[in-house]
């Protein structure tokens, strides 16, 4: 068996805790404050980064001001060529983000791999231009090697106040094996290394809500005896702004 890709995804995780924890503990403590305010964090991304959106959302041991955006026409499972379509044209992003229910305060992930799309970039100005605090979950190995496909000619990490960068290859995919044609790659890296980010802003979240005395609003798994009823009261108070609760 090649054990090539799991070296590649160890060395990732590597350049996550060398360089982007610094940035990921910025991120929580905005993430803190915003919760400790009674605000919400966000997760929107498109085509296979709405994977990322729903990794935090109803998590066992996980948060639950969390609020997942979530667009079929944007995801794979109605259409994969016609969401890379949907994620390309202007106006989208805006509409998506205007009624999701983010308000000032609140805080937004956008994931996107490339950075290049006009749906996550427009999310992200939107939100901001409502008060809300915005973190990019990107590439920048991809993304400085690309151009915008937005009006502004921005890309995602441009205009984002945060950016957690996988350290991902141009393509996302990291391995070749003799036998495939010269230049095709397999192998993705980014939905392996994005998870953990978001696990590790969570994480954090938790500890410094922890550490101003605020008890976080935390999931038990459902499949435990003990679940449904821990989750009961929790499910009602968040209800009201997390649509898919």
């Amino acid at each position: 068996m090649n054990m090539e890709y799991l070296s590649e995804i160890r060395k990732l995780l590597d350049h996550v805790e060398a360089n982007v924890a610094p940035v990921i503990d910025e991120v929580s403590a905005v993430c803190a404050k915003s919760i400790a305010e009674g605000g919400m964090l966000y997760f929107f991304g498109t085509g296979h980064s709405h994977m990322i959106s729903e990794e935090p959302f109803y998590r066992a041991g996980g948060l639950a001001a969390i609020s997942p955006i979530l667009k079929n026409f944007l995801m794979l499972h109605e259409g994969a060529a016609v969401s890379s379509t949907y994620e390309r044209l202007e106006g989208v992003g805006e509409i998506v983000i205007k009624n999701s229910g983010i308000q000032k305060g609140d805080v937004l992930f956008v994931i996107s791999n490339s950075g290049r799309n006009a749906a996550g970039i427009e999310a992200a100005l939107t939100a901001k231009a409502i008060g809300a605090a915005t973190v990019a979950i990107t590439s920048l190995n991809h993304t400085k090697a690309v151009t915008s496909r937005h009006v502004s000619g921005k890309r995602l990490f441009e205009v984002c106040d945060y950016v957690l960068d996988n350290g991902g290859v141009l393509g996302d995919a990291c391995l070749h094996l003799e036998g495939l044609p010269e230049g095709q790659m397999i192998a993705p890296t980014s939905t392996v290394i994005d998870a953990t980010i978001v696990n590790m802003v969570t994480t954090a979240t938790i500890e410094k809500l922890l550490a101003m005395g605020i008890q976080p609003p935390i999931f038990t798994s459902a499949n435990t005896d003990e679940g449904d009823r821990k989750n009961a009261a929790i499910i009602a108070e968040y209800k009201k702004r997390v649509p898919f609760l």
